[in-house]
């Protein structure tokens, strides 16, 4: 599933094509992603409207747009879910079979395509108020974090999904930000050290702030034939490196030598999730207020 810095990547991408553009039409293929919105209520809405700005929070991508002769902006919220893509491509190339909203924008359109339809491209932003400080903000402080990992028994790994707690962080940088900071999956939240979580809070940033600049050097193909490298977007040009495996220090990788200490990585399933981690680096019963945290 796409996480934090993948749709950041997508957000600067997408950002300079959609804005100042407007809206002639919208088409509604898979009703089932707009939920509550009806296609009717966005088809209403859209038409006409023009883009003026698009950011992140969390996982999700927040579109505002003006409304022809209203001064009141308009939010379209959307989420990538596991498969989801959104990329303009020419008024005239044919629209992919799992096309779920197509909006016309003149020369081109704008396609989310989504062949599982668990993403959501909606007027409901009710989701967004219920999220935690943006990981890469100010406000995300290991003060704060700290207080709030206090009040749960939860481990640790499974804790870092809640999107209540931390905006954006999902499974696979989880797993990286406590290898980073040689901390134990399986420890409990609320059994962190002062230490431990301002280190864990450091390699939090350090992994995502890592994953957005290596991804943003990648291509991206949108709208083209799929690569195959199994990135839900991102296209891989002919010689380029291949990002994906040289940045990942222990997710999906079972078995293989930690790149610390040689011993062999583990896989544990959490929150019927899979966790990847170094069972040396990352003892369970480590002391929190000597626990140091070293990259590699």
């Amino acid at each position: 599933m796409p996480e934090l810095p993948e749709v950041e990547v997508l957000v600067r991408h997408l950002r300079p094509l959609v804005c100042g553009r407007t809206i002639r039409g919208v088409t509604v293929r898979r009703a089932r992603v707009l939920a509550p919105t009806s296609p009717d209520q966005l088809q209403r809405s859209l038409r006409g409207a023009t883009f003026t700005g698009l950011s992140r929070r969390g996982k999700y991508l927040v579109f505002e747009l003006r409304p022809p002769g209203k001064r009141v902006p308009l939010i379209l919220v959307g989420h990538l879910g596991m498969t989801g893509r959104m990329y303009l491509t020419p008024r005239n190339a044919p629209l992919p079979k799992h096309a779920a909203v197509v909006l016309n924008l003149g020369r081109e359109r704008f396609v989310y395509e989504d062949p599982r339809y668990f993403g959501r491209l909606t007027l409901d932003s009710r989701a967004l108020a219920r999220m935690g400080p943006e990981p890469l903000s100010e406000d995300f402080t290991s003060a704060a974090f700290g207080a709030a990992l206090t009040r749960f028994r939860q481990a640790i790994k499974v804790k870092l999904l809640d999107q209540a707690l931390v905006a954006g962080v999902g499974n696979i940088y989880a797993s990286e930000a406590l290898f980073r900071a040689r901390i134990a999956p399986q420890l409990a939240a609320r059994k962190l050290g002062r230490t431990q979580v301002q280190a864990l809070r450091r390699t939090i940033r350090e992994v995502l702030t890592e994953a957005i600049r290596f991804g943003s050097t990648i291509p991206l193909h949108h709208g083209e034939k799929r690569s195959g490298d199994g990135l839900f977007y991102f296209g891989r040009a002919a010689g380029a490196a291949d990002y994906y495996t040289e940045r990942l220090r222990v997710y999906d990788r079972k078995g293989l030598p930690c790149l610390r200490c040689q011993t062999p990585i583990r896989r544990i399933v959490q929150a019927a999730r899979s966790t990847f981690y170094c069972p040396v680096c990352q003892k369970r019963g480590a002391n929190p207020n000597q626990t140091q945290a070293k990259s590699v």
